[in-house]
C-alpha cells in the first residue's frame, strides 16, 4: 500500500469509499447487532466513565455503565442504541463556528450539538480558539463536554516544489487548553494575519477575472475580529451573483491551485505538528483524502510527533487511509468538519460513527497526554498566580465565569472544580497534584495591586 503512486491511491481512495457507501446503506437497512465482546465492553466503559465523570451519579452514566451486557454493536463496531434510558454515546471531533468559517455561534453550535445526540464536542475553528469559552459556558448547560481543539492551516513544502499542498492539522486539548498558550496563539495569529493578506489577494484576482467583488462584501460576512476564508470569498460571490452556489465558487475559481487561489503565512506541517505536541495536544491529520500526494506527508508527519487522521466520515470508513495509518501506527478517527451551511453536501453534526474500540484507543493515546499537561499548567499557575493566567484556564474549563466573583476560595477546591470532568479522582490525588495544592494555599494572587491570598477561609 506505501508503495503506490499518486494515480493508485486515488484509484483506492475511490474503491473504499464505494464500498464505505454500500456497507452504510446495509446499516441504514438495520444491519446485524450483536453483544459487545468483553474487551469492547471494557473500553465502552472505560470511554462512558470518562464522558460523564463530572456526573457521574447521573441517569446517564448508571444506565451506561449498569447494564454493559445489554449493549449491542453493528458490524463494525459502532455502538446502537436500544431505546428509551440508553443512550449512545457520541463524540463529534470536528466542528466550526462562527469565529472561522462556520454559520453558527460557538453557543448555537453546541445546542445543535446537543439535539443531535453529541455527548463530546470538539470545536476545531481555523486557527483560532477565541470560541472556546463561549462553548464551554453553553455546554454547562447541556451536559455536553468539551474538547478544545484547532484546526491549524499549515504548508507541507518538500523539495520538490511541484509536490507543495495546504495540510490542516487538528489539535486536541485538555480542559486547562494548551501548555505554553502564548507560543501557539503567537503561531495561529501569524496565520490569521496572512488569512487577511490572502483574502484579499483572492478578490484581487477575482476582480482581474471581471469578477468585481468587494473586499467589504467579504469582512461583512465574515465578521468582526474573525480572518477571512476561502469560504468567506465564496459565500460573497454567490451572495454578488457571480457563482450559483458554494460548489460552483469553488470548482471554478477558489481550489487549490485555481485561478483565484491564493497562499498565506502557513507555518510548515511538520513544525505545527512539533508545537502541538510540545504544547500538551494530540495532533491528528484532516481530511487526507483530499491530499494529492498523502503517503509522504503522513510518513513526514509521522516522524514530526503525528498521534492519528481522519479515517472515518459520514459515509463510512475509508480502506485505504485506514490501511495508511495502520503502516504508520496513528489513530483512526473522524468528524463531520460540521460548518452549519446546510444542504444535502454536509454531514450533520454527531453523523460519523465512530466503533467503541476507536473511542477507547484516543482516549488511551489523549489522557496521559492531556493529564501531563494540566499539571503542567496548574504548576505554573501556582509558581506566578495571576488574574489573567486563572481566567485563561478557566476559559477552557468548566469552572464558568470569573467575572464579577473571587477568583478562587480555595487552592483544592479549586483544582477539583477545575478538573473533576477530565480525570478521574486517582489521576488527581497522586503526590504532583496534592504538591499543586500545597504550593495554591501557600499563594496569592495580584489583583490591580493589590495580593489578596488563594487559600481563604
Amino acid at each position: 500500500m506505501v508503495g503506490l503512486g499518486d494515480n493508485s491511491n486515488k484509484i483506492s481512495g475511490t474503491k473504499a469509499i464505494d464500498n464505505s457507501k454500500k456497507k452504510n446503506k446495509k446499516k441504514k437497512r438495520g444491519g446485524s447487532k450483536r453483544k459487545m465482546t468483553a474487551e469492547q465492553a471494557s473500553a465502552f466503559k472505560s470511554v462512558t466513565e470518562w464522558v460523564y465523570l463530572d456526573h457521574s451519579n447521573s441517569s446517564s452514566s448508571s444506565s451506561a455503565t449498569s447494564a454493559l451486557s445489554s449493549w449491542v454493536v453493528d458490524d463494525f463496531g459502532v455502538q446502537k442504541s436500544l431505546g428509551r434510558g440508553m443512550e449512545k454515546v457520541v463524540f463529534e471531533l470536528h466542528s466550526h463556528s462562527k469565529h472561522s468559517d462556520g454559520f453558527l455561534s460557538p453557543s448555537k453550535l453546541v445546542e445543535r450539538a446537543h439535539g443531535r445526540g453529541v455527548k463530546v464536542l470538539a470545536l476545531t475553528d481555523h486557527d483560532t480558539m477565541s470560541g472556546i469559552t463561549e462553548a464551554v459556558e453553553t455546554a454547562r448547560r447541556f451536559g455536553i463536554k468539551i474538547i478544545p481543539g484547532v484546526e491549524i492551516s499549515t504548508i507541507f513544502s518538500p523539495r520538490n516544489p511541484e509536490m507543495e499542498e495546504p495540510v490542516h492539522i487538528l489539535a486536541y486539548y485538555s480542559s486547562c487548553g494548551p501548555m505554553r498558550f502564548e507560543e501557539l496563539e503567537k503561531l495561529l495569529a501569524n496565520i490569521r494575519e496572512g488569512r487577511y493578506l490572502r483574502a484579499k489577494d483572492m478578490v484581487l484576482k477575482l476582480n482581474k477575472l471581471k469578477l468585481p467583488l468587494k473586499w467589504e462584501h467579504v469582512t461583512k460576512i465574515a465578521g468582526n475580529g474573525v480572518a477571512p476564508g476561502r469560504l468567506h470569498v465564496a459565500r460573497a460571490m454567490v451572495e454578488a451573483g457571480y457563482v450559483e452556489n458554494l460548489k460552483q465558487a469553488f470548482s471554478r475559481y477558489l481550489y487549490d491551485g485555481g485561478p483565484a487561489y491564493s497562499t498565506g503565512r502557513e507555518p510548515l506541517a511538520e513544525e505545527a505538528v512539533r508545537l502541538i505536541c510540545e504544547t500538551g495536544g494530540l495532533a491528528v491529520l484532516a481530511h487526507p483524502w483530499a491530499l494529492k500526494n498523502p503517503i509522504p506527508i503522513i510518513r513526514q508527519l509521522k516522524e514530526a510527533g503525528l498521534h492519528g487522521m481522519e479515517v472515518y466520515r459520514s459515509d463510512g470508513r475509508l480502506a485505504a487511509f485506514s490501511d495508511l495509518a495502520d503502516t504508520y501506527e496513528l489513530l483512526k478517527l473522524g468528524g463531520s468538519d460540521y460548518h452549519g451551511r446546510g444542504g444535502n453536501g454536509e454531514s450533520e453534526l454527531g453523523s460519523v460513527n465512530l466503533p467503541v474500540m476507536v473511542l477507547h484507543e484516543f482516549l488511551k493515546v489523549a489522557r496521559p497526554i492531556w493529564c501531563g499537561a494540566i499539571k503542567d499548567i496548574l504548576e505554573s499557575y501556582a509558581e506566578e498566580p495571576s488574574a489573567l493566567n486563572l481566567a485563561r484556564i478557566a476559559g477552557f474549563s468548566r469552572m464558568g465565569s470569573l467575572k464579577g466573583s473571587p477568583p478562587l476560595s480555595c487552592g483544592k477546591d479549586w483544582i477539583d472544580r477545575c478538573l473533576s470532568s477530565w480525570l478521574t479522582t486517582e489521576e488527581r490525588q497522586n503526590a504532583e497534584f496534592e504538591a499543586i495544592r500545597l504550593k495554591l494555599s501557600l499563594a496569592s494572587i495580584d489583583l490591580g495591586g493589590v495580593q489578596v491570598p488563594i487559600e481563604t477561609k
